[in-house]
Formats: C-alpha cells, sequence, structure tokens
C-alpha cells in the first residue's frame, strides 16, 4: 500500500493510505481511529463532528466519528475508553497490514491493535480488530467495530430468503432490540429482501442487532456505495443476546456496528475479528422503486466482495 504522513483537520500526525482506487486517512493523534474512506473523486462515507476535528487529550470520551475499536459488551469503563491520547503503528514492509496499536488500563490492561490492510488496486479494505490481554486476570470480552456513517444515507441489511410452512419449522434469523427502538418508526422498512434504515434530521436514536448471517451491509450516500462484510460462526456466543451485527441511529449519524464472538481472555491471549469494506463510485443517481429493483441494482457490487 501506498502510506505518507499528512495533516487532516488538525490532526498533524495523520497516515494517509492509498491505492488506484481509495483512500484512507488515519489519525495518530488520537485513537485507533480512521477518519476518512473514499474513493478518489468521492464523498468521506464516514462521519466527522466539526467540533472535535483536530482535538485530543480530553478529559472526556469524544465520538469524534470515523471508524473506531472498543470492546463488548458495552461497559462504561471498558467500552468507553478515553481514546484521546496518540498511539503507535508500525509496518513492517509496504506490502504488509498498517497496525495501530493502544493500551488501556481500565477494568484492567488491555491491548487494542487495529490492522488495516490495502491492496495495490481495488476498492477492499480489510480491517482486523485484536485485543490482547496483558494483565494478570482473565476477561470476558468481545471485539467491537464501529463506523460511523455521514449524514443522509440509507442503510441496507439483506434478509434471508423466505422459507414455507409447513416445511421449515426452525426460525434463522434473531434481532435483539434496545429500550428506546420504536418498530413503527417510519425510518425502517421492513420487506423480504431487505431491511432499510434511513438517516435523517431530527430523529430519536433507534438501535436492532441481529445475528446476521448474510455477511454483508450496506450504506447508499450521495456519489458512493460503501459495503461492509462481516463474518457469522454458527454456534459461536455473541453479545447482545447473539448479535455479531448492530446498527444505531440518531439524528446526527448512523453507525453500522461488527462484532466478534464473547471469549473468556485468559492473560496473554488474544481474540480478533474482520471487517471487510469496499467503496464504489455512483456515476448516476439511484433510484430504488421497489425490492426487486433494489436487488438487481446491488448484486453487481455485492458480487465484487466475493460473497454474492
Amino acid at each position: 500500500m501506498n502510506l505518507e504522513t499528512t495533516s487532516f483537520h488538525g490532526w498533524d500526525k495523520t497516515l494517509r493510505l492509498w491505492n488506484d482506487a481509495i483512500e484512507l486517512m488515519v489519525t495518530t493523534d488520537v485513537g485507533p481511529r480512521i477518519v476518512s474512506y473514499k474513493t478518489h473523486t468521492g464523498q468521506n462515507v464516514f462521519k466527522l463532528f466539526e467540533d472535535q476535528l483536530g482535538s485530543k487529550n480530553e478529559d472526556t470520551w469524544c465520538i469524534r466519528g470515523g471508524h473506531r475499536f472498543w470492546l463488548a459488551p458495552e461497559d462504561e469503563a471498558m467500552s468507553y475508553h478515553l481514546d484521546n491520547s496518540a498511539v503507535t503503528w508500525a509496518q513492517a514492509n509496504p506490502a504488509s497490514e498498517l497496525e495501530i496499536e493502544s493500551s488501556q488500563q481500565r477494568p484492567q490492561r488491555l491491548r487494542k491493535t487495529l490492522g488495516i490492510a490495502v491492496p495495490q488496486s481495488g476498492p477492499k479494505v480489510t480491517i482486523r480488530h485484536t485485543v490482547t490481554n496483558d494483565s494478570d486476570l482473565p476477561i470476558s470480552v468481545a471485539t467491537w467495530g464501529l463506523s460511523v456513517m455521514e449524514a443522509g444515507g440509507m442503510e441496507i441489511i439483506p434478509q434471508p430468503a423466505l422459507g414455507e410452512h409447513p416445511q421449515d419449522l426452525a426460525p434463522n434469523r434473531g434481532m435483539v432490540l434496545w429500550p428506546y427502538t420504536d418498530m413503527s418508526d417510519l425510518r425502517w422498512t421492513f420487506g423480504n429482501k431487505f431491511w432499510i434504515l434511513r438517516q435523517e434530521p431530527d430523529s430519536l436514536p433507534t438501535k436492532i442487532g441481529l445475528a446476521h448471517r448474510e455477511k454483508w451491509i450496506a450504506y447508499l450516500l450521495g456519489d458512493s456505495l460503501f459495503i461492509k462484510t462481516l463474518s457469522y460462526e454458527p454456534g459461536a456466543n455473541y453479545p447482545d443476546g447473539g448479535c455479531n451485527f448492530e446498527t444505531f441511529s440518531d439524528a446526527a449519524m448512523l453507525e453500522i456496528e461488527s462484532l466478534g464472538p464473547l471469549v473468556n481472555l485468559e492473560p496473554g491471549a488474544s481474540t480478533s475479528h474482520l471487517e471487510n469494506w469496499f467503496v464504489f463510485p455512483l456515476n448516476e443517481q439511484v433510484q430504488i422503486e421497489s425490492e426487486d429493483s433494489l436487488a438487481e441494482w446491488i448484486a453487481p457490487f455485492v458480487r465484487q466482495t466475493r460473497l454474492g
């Protein structure tokens, strides 16, 4: 991958990674935090909060935007680690993965490593979230990657094909709801092939989690289509009642979140999970008239992720 150090919105120690199709900005002044992902001609698909641009060393946790690395289950000490200080980074050679590393002390000493791999061509980026237990006690933990998407887009959540009764007697979907989620919220469309969540201003928080076996999520935003692929391990113990995928939205942004299995991490041991990202330029306005037309339009993009 190509790499240089530059300044980005006041963060002077930002790594720019790029190839012929895409570029990323990864600040090392705080984090780990990926603050931009885009095609060379398109917009940043990640939301950035203007009042937090370029800032660091705050006494309270800051959302900032971009893609962050959390730990699950959500906990005030473990998840809301003050990632407001500088991180270290290393790369063995130009063809290898870039590693961003930070440590947190609460609830015990843990080391977070965000691995970023950009091939020499194409829109794909691979993100590795690894946590290592550097303390003397075991801990129950799962890795958690949260992408804060720019406002105004439409999230596309594929669903498994419908079955028939009485042949199909076993459940094939699992959904978890948060106390503030209103299922009559008009931002949601629950279809047969896709569930849609639109990010809209002046809206209240909403969140759902899924045991998501379809392994991809898309976000349609202006001149770009973002696709995140994630894994699902049958039989694994995922956090929050079995969620490997969660999504949250409010008046400012929408989050696309992946989670690794919940494990009992012994001292010195590590656990990790991967995401793959793709961003595609759109040359014309997208008209979605039905689920069938959406399925036909998005299928070629999903095939490029090698899942479809």
